[in-house]
């Protein structure tokens, strides 16, 4: 018995170590790729903090291997960052197997639409919120409180934010999924919206760590996003019960 259940997920299995493999070659690349142009990454990550404030003319580090361990994370980052398209695929390619002939134009449709949604919510936080945040944060400085940020928070700092609306950004990609697998009805998601919303303002918060002025500029895209994703779920919902009729 036990000898006949290895054969059943020995395919399953060899099949998991294949996409894994996969995906960890996928962000060694995308890291060493990264790491060779590091300190231009770091450089373009650093400027908007030396644009909100005055009294910020360079960043320190407090021990010796500070930087270099610094420049590894900021590109294992990027790594993760430019390998999301090829996780997606890879994650999607081995839950989905019953799709068959239509998985690859199906894998390619949620690669695309979650690697852009991915891509939306970084480049929001970059460019939109996290000068505010920063412009906030060092309003605080003064002639008599001289800010000294450190290279490596610094960076931890932007890049868990620029993460953290990059997932943000992929809610309504996991409410379609949630119906189409059937673990969510499609109309769960209209009667529970001020419960949601109540969530997505309390994530938006800590997300934003306090500062109310990205709280705001996080939730309001969220809750623009979490409408498309109940309209998509619906559709889809009854794009199934459509060929489940015709096709019984």
């Amino acid at each position: 018995m036990f000898e006949r259940s290895l054969e059943f997920f020995r395919p399953h299995h060899l099949e998991l170590r294949k996409r894994i493999i996969r995906i960890f070659l996928s962000i060694i690349v995308s890291t060493a790729i990264a790491y060779a142009f590091s300190e231009q990454i770091a450089a373009f990550f650093i400027e908007p903090l030396l644009q909100a404030s005055p009294f910020v003319h360079k960043l320190v580090y407090t021990n010796l291997p500070e930087a270099f361990v610094s420049y590894l994370k900021l590109s294992l980052l990027i790594g993760l960052v430019m390998s999301f398209p090829v996780i997606l695929y890879q994650v999607w390619v081995f839950v989905s197997p019953g799709l068959q002939g239509d998985e690859k134009k199906i894998a390619a449709i949620v690669v695309f639409w979650a690697s852009l949604l991915f891509t939306g919510g970084a480049t929001f936080s970059f460019f939109i919120v996290i000068p505010r945040m920063l412009m906030y944060f060092m309003s605080y400085a003064g002639p008599n409180l001289e800010p000294l940020p450190q290279f490596g928070m610094y960076l931890t700092f932007v890049a868990r934010t620029i993460l953290a609306f990059g997932l943000a950004f992929q809610i309504p990609f996991l409410m379609v999924m949630a119906g189409k697998t059937g673990l969510v009805h499609p109309t769960h998601f209209r009667k529970k919206r001020l419960y949601f919303y109540g969530v997505i303002v309390v994530l938006s918060f800590l997300l934003t760590t306090g500062d109310f002025i990205a709280t705001g500029l996080l939730s309001i895209p969220l809750f623009a996003l979490y409408e498309a994703g109940i309209f998509l779920t619906s559709l889809f919902g009854k794009k199934q019960k459509t060929d489940t009729a015709i096709n019984p």
